[in-house]
């Protein structure tokens, strides 16, 4: 759900909450420096035409990518693309509409391609204007980053910039995930519809990001601050990203010229203890020994009433022992019944609100 602005009187709005809060944003304090006009990544911005009769949208322009010769802005398709909608060239605003009261904001960057929705990742790319925003990839409070990706782990401690809560950090806790999201064609209007994903990222805490982050880049926190994934859904406790590999690999094809991101070469740093320490994580033969198991039941336990998403984090038992992550809609009327162990692995129950591209 892309933060949403009416047209009368800018009310702020999560689209598939449907839900109007009368303040220009939830996360002021937090998020203030994301949300007006800003040279560097990690703030606001969108499609100029993702706006309806009632209310405009926005995203986050996440990270700064480069190929064949060209600078991109990285974010997501229901961010740049209004969800399969826009046509090649169509202006890309920093801040975004609901950040310059649904008026027409700067202009930085063009519409170029999209994975499109049901690919498995929910990635577009638009093609920076010369001198619009730093071309060094400076993420706002965060610095510039390292090109080098990084492979998501369960335990591994990760950090994000996004427009609405600005700065945050947070722990992977399930990788390889299924998750059914909720999405809304245009922007606070038009038909719901459920798209799904598999082997996603999931980052749990209710501080970590909140409609309008959508667009943001997960990064390892340390001083490296490794690409891990691409924040595009979630819930109140809950945020999903795209592993950026797979995000780079897609749009590369579509865009028919090898995609990196602009920063240094960094992949080995300590952990920033003082933010956000690196918790217990599991043994890879163990996170295997589970991914196999939830391969065999997936399908089946994603048919059951209730269940939004199953993926593999650590056991509540001990976090050095992996286990079946099972996520069920804390709304739903029929709860499916849950086994506690699947084949010897240890299942563990989270409840959720259905997640929802924001």
């Amino acid at each position: 759900m892309k933060t949403t602005a009416s047209l009368k009187g800018f009310a702020v709005a999560f689209v598939a909450a449907s839900v109007l809060m009368i303040a220009p944003s939830l996360y002021a304090d937090s998020g203030a420096n994301h949300q007006g006009s800003n040279s560097h990544f990690g703030v606001s911005g969108g499609n100029v035409n993702d706006i309806t009769a009632r209310f405009c949208c926005s995203g986050t322009l996440g990270s700064l990518l480069q190929g064949g010769g060209n600078q991109y802005i990285l974010s997501n398709n229901h961010i740049l693309a209004r969800s399969d909608q826009a046509a090649v060239g169509e202006d890309i605003s920093q801040p975004g509409l609901i950040d310059n009261n649904c008026q027409l904001p700067p202009i930085v960057a063009d519409f170029t391609t999209a994975s499109p929705l049901g690919s498995n990742v929910d990635a577009a790319i638009a093609q920076l204007r010369a001198g619009a925003m730093d071309a060094t990839g400076f993420i706002e409070d965060i610095g510039t980053i390292s090109s080098t990706v990084k492979t998501p782990s369960v335990g591994l401690s990760v950090v994000k910039s996004g427009r609405t809560t600005g700065l945050t950090t947070g722990t992977i806790s399930s990788v390889n995930t299924s998750v059914s999201v909720q999405y809304q064609k245009n922007c606070g209007s038009g038909k719901k519809f459920v798209v799904s994903y598999s082997n996603q990222v999931v980052v749990s805490g209710r501080t970590f990001s909140a409609g309008g982050d959508s667009g943001s880049l997960i990064m390892s926190d340390n001083a490296c601050h490794q690409p891990v994934a691409l924040l595009f859904a979630g819930s109140s406790t809950t945020t999903i990203g795209n592993p950026i590999g797979e995000v780079l690999a897609k749009l590369s094809d579509r865009l028919g010229s090898s995609l990196s991101f602009v920063g240094g070469s960094c992949t080995a740093a300590p952990e920033i203890a003082s933010v956000n320490p690196q918790t217990p994580e599991p043994s890879e033969a163990s996170v295997a020994r589970a991914i196999e198991v939830m391969r065999g039941r997936e399908k089946e336990l994603m048919s059951r009433p209730g269940i939004i998403g199953v993926g593999v984090g650590a056991s509540d038992n001990d976090p050095n022992e992996a286990s079946i992550v099972v996520y069920i809609d804390a709304n739903a009327q029929i709860s499916a019944s849950v086994p506690r162990r699947i084949n010897g692995v240890r299942v563990r129950r989270v409840f959720t609100e259905p997640f929802v591209a924001y």
